[in-house]
């Protein structure tokens, strides 16, 4: 028999990361967001915002920005970005026409996921390259994988 916490899908699992946090060096100083927009949840956002237009577009997995210390600094900055959770957000039809428009319509340059390493995560992969599929452009897809724990578990080019 499992112990409370411990059954059912990987990413709901129960894990402990404080003493990770306690021993982690304390920052000085004020740093500023690199968020350039709003909305930024892909079921809100236009295509057609000037923000779009031929950038290079960060879709992340809603968790993402909370498990990298350094998000804003090393992976918003200079980007235009929307967020999304392949799991419990409805309609991921509508978001893979909105990948084809940021794409066709936007002409958006490049498109990087950044998702968890747990399994449902990576259906937000798989919806980025359905819109890539049905666009008519074809861009660069770059998928960074996250580790509950915040670090990068890979980094690959994708089509």
């Amino acid at each position: 028999m499992m112990k409370h916490g411990m059954e059912g899908c990987p990413g709901s699992r129960m894990q402990d990361f404080s003493k990770k946090s306690a021993d982690a060096k304390e920052e000085t100083g004020k740093r500023g967001s690199q968020l350039g927009q709003w909305p930024i949840q892909l079921h809100l956002v236009s295509p057609m915002a000037p923000y779009y237009q031929k950038s290079d577009v960060l879709l992340s997995a809603d968790c993402v920005a909370y498990s990298v210390g350094d998000f804003h600094k090393d992976y918003l900055k200079g980007k235009s970005i929307a967020i999304a959770c392949p799991k419990l957000d409805e309609g991921q039809d509508i978001y893979v026409e909105k990948i084809k428009s940021l794409i066709d319509d936007a002409q958006i340059n490049t498109l990087t996921v950044m998702t968890m390493q747990v399994p449902c995560c990576a259906g937000l992969v798989a919806v980025a390259q359905k819109g890539l599929q049905s666009a008519k452009r074809k861009i660069p897809i770059k998928s960074i994988v996250v580790s509950l724990q915040g670090d990068i578990i890979s980094e690959e080019w994708v089509q």
